[in-house]
């Protein structure tokens, strides 16, 4: 490869670079506010499991567990707190290589998808304590006092996976803009995306009852179903 033709490889490198640095620094900032809210944030989080399990209580085993869990709950609030400035982030790079017309879809997809991820963590949270009370009562004679770091991997996870599960209309969306599919398309593969949701729901429900896989797979449809209007009605014009 000639110098001339290794330039701009160098150049987007360096630019991927400092997006990835602009990104960690607003996660960072972001972890840092939710450091200060964290007892407010475990509170929230830890709800869930005192509504399916009052009697039960959290143990500790090692001296530093207790701190490493805050560093949790801290980076997960500034993940959700920085996701819009993460995904202007992944924009910005991507945006010299979109036409014009793709680029006036790129503002009103990233406010979309902030929507949708944190509509997600929403569902999720509402999901949860219904999965805990599952899991949690399949032997009813033992005593569930969970672990603490355990119990947060297990929830920051379940949140996680709501929130991204949530963003896939998004990317079905961008895909009808730049003429990758359509919505005729759409409307021929609904029997996939009936089995594409209920496998994404099962793989990302731990509890394997059906009451939670119906919970997260109706939603899911429901807006394969309404992305598959708006790319019809929105794009047609």
């Amino acid at each position: 490869m000639k110098p001339d033709e290794a330039r701009p490889i160098l150049e987007h490198l360096e630019e991927l670079r400092w997006r990835i640095v602009k990104s960690a620094v607003a996660i960072l900032v972001g972890a840092v506010v939710a450091f200060f809210f964290s007892d407010l944030l475990r509170e929230i989080l830890e709800l869930p499991f005192h509504r399916a399990q009052p009697e039960s209580q959290f143990q500790v085993i090692t001296p530093a567990e207790q701190w490493g869990v805050l560093m949790r709950i801290a980076f997960f609030g500034g993940l959700v707190l920085a996701s819009p400035v993460v995904l202007y982030q992944v924009w910005a790079f991507i945006n010299p290589a979109l036409t014009q017309k793709e680029r006036r879809w790129a503002v009103p997809l990233i406010a979309v998808m902030v929507v949708l991820f944190v509509g997600g963590l929403v569902f999720g949270y509402w999901v949860l304590p219904r999965g805990l009370e599952f899991l949690l009562e399949i032997f009813p004679d033992v005593r569930n006092d969970l672990r603490l770091s355990d119990y947060y991997s297990f929830v920051l996870r379940f949140l996680f996976a709501f929130g991204c599960s949530f963003l896939y209309p998004v990317f079905v969306f961008a895909a009808a803009a730049a003429d990758l599919i359509t919505s005729r398309q759409l409307a021929r593969g609904r029997r996939w995306a009936v089995l594409a949701v209920v496998v994404v729901a099962a793989v990302i429900t731990p509890t394997g009852d059906a009451l939670t896989l119906t919970l997260l797979a109706v939603p899911l449809y429901l807006m394969y179903e309404i992305t598959y209007w708006v790319i019809r009605l929105i794009l047609r014009k």
